[in-house]
Parts: C-alpha cells; structure tokens; sequence
C-alpha cells in the first residue's frame, strides 16, 4: 500500500529548464524533468528527522504540481492559471480539430471534478449535451496533447471483472488544481486521496514512459467492488498497490480476492 510517507517520493532530480510540459514536441524532455518517481526510497534517518518538511514539500507538489517552471516560480499559482488557459487551449486549439472550444473546455473542467474516478464516455456525453464520438474525438485530443491519460481495467475474468471501465488522470495536478481553482496544500481538503492518486499514478506513467513503457498500468475492479488502485504489469510478474494518503490500513479484500 502506498500511502502519503515522505519515503516514498524524496528520490528524485530535478533539472530547471524550459521544458514545455504541455507541448507534444517535447513529451520526452518534460517527462524527464518531471519525474519524482526512483528506484530506491529515501534514506531512513532523512525521513524520520525532516519528515514535516518532507510532508509539506509533498502536500506543495499535490497542489502545484512539478512542471519544472513551477517549481522555481515565485509566482506559481499564477503561472499555473496562466499554463492551464493561454498555453493549454493554445496546444489543443491549435490542432485544428476542436470546433466548439467551450465544449472541450467543460468536458476538462468536469474531467478535473473526477480526476481517479471511472469516467463513463456515456455520462459525460449526457453532461455535455454531445454525441459520445465527439467525447471520444475529445478525449483523445487531450490525450494526444498530453494533458490528460486514460487507466484502462485489468481483467483476467471477464466475467467477474468490469474490462471495459477506464479512469482519467492528469499528468500534472498543478494543471488539474489550475482548472479547479483549488491550490490547498490543506493535508485535509476533501480531495485529498483522489489528488493523492492522481500524483502517484502520473509519476509512475512518467517513470514508465521514461523507460520506453515496458509496463503495463491498469487498475482492477470486480462487480463485487473489490478494488486495486493501480496494477503493473510487466511480463509474467503483476504487482498490486492500494494508493491511500491516511497511513491507515485497509482491509484488503481486493488483495486477498485477486
């Protein structure tokens, strides 16, 4: 289980650059300077004398995220409201392929609402008052983009389990927040587990990204609602993680029903 423990994130390195995170071009360079996620966790003493900086350096990149701009910004709220309008649309928009920008604008904004939830193309479809291959068009676009991506469902019995579900993630919360306009570094802001998901799972995607995708991410879930946030699959190997902020343990019935 991964829950919200300084240990988990302090390997890390940090490049200060220009990295567009939102521009195609650049995916790989901004992936690289973005990604938190290592190997090896954080030494022990460090953690357990500097765990509330830690702690609140962690609740600092829930909220703003880790575009590398960002991070160094002295301003860096306004710089993400300023990313995720002028430059974010500019990306999209500029493709060619979006007739109606308000409509896509709303599909974001309710995408930032379930960030880590199912998404059900159907129901975002009925919300918008848009045909499902418009949603789906949508979708993509911002996939394409690189604002959003989609966690399909892991099934190995389809009769048990939901294959055909998917969940939305950003791959940076700073971006998501921006939209929200919700920059709490609260440890208690009701979002918290969602945002907390959300970071975790998008470090992961980068640091498999980085790695030429070798892995295979998805989430599991059975009509009985057992549960597994994230599972990573690489060859014949799958590993299982619950991704929670309390350090509370749960009960684990996905883990034992799995």
């Amino acid at each position: 289980m991964l829950t919200g423990q300084p240990a988990l994130f302090l390997n890390f390195d940090v490049e200060v650059d220009k990295a567009r995170f939102l521009a195609a071009s650049v995916l790989a360079e901004a992936l690289r300077t973005q990604t938190w996620a290592g190997p090896d966790p954080a030494p022990e003493h460090v953690c357990r004398h500097f765990a509330p900086q830690l702690r609140a350096f962690l609740l600092q990149r829930l909220s703003l995220g880790s575009y590398p701009e960002v991070v160094t910004s002295g301003e860096p709220e306004g710089l993400l409201r300023e990313l995720s309008s002028d430059y974010l649309w500019k990306d999209v928009l500029q493709t060619g392929l979006v007739k109606t920008p308000d409509l896509i604008k709303r599909l974001l904004l309710l995408l930032a609402h379930q960030a880590g939830a199912e998404v059900s193309v159907n129901e975002l479809a009925t919300q918008l008052a848009m045909a499902r291959p418009t949603v789906e068009r949508y979708l993509d676009l911002l996939e394409q983009t690189f604002v959003i991506f989609r966690l399909p469902a892991f099934s190995t019995n389809p009769r048990k389990e939901i294959a055909k579900s998917q969940k939305v993630f950003f791959w940076d919360t700073g971006i998501r927040n921006a939209l929200l306009n919700a920059f709490s570094t609260d440890e208690f802001r009701p979002d918290i587990g969602a945002l907390w998901e959300n970071w975790v799972i998008a470090e992961v995607a980068k640091h498999n990204a980085l790695q030429g995708s070798p892995a295979e991410l998805r989430f599991w879930r059975t009509r009985a609602h057992s549960e597994v946030d994230l599972v990573v699959k690489q060859g014949p190997r799958l590993r299982a993680f619950e991704i929670k902020w309390s350090g509370r343990r749960v009960a684990g019935r996905a883990f034992r029903d799995a």
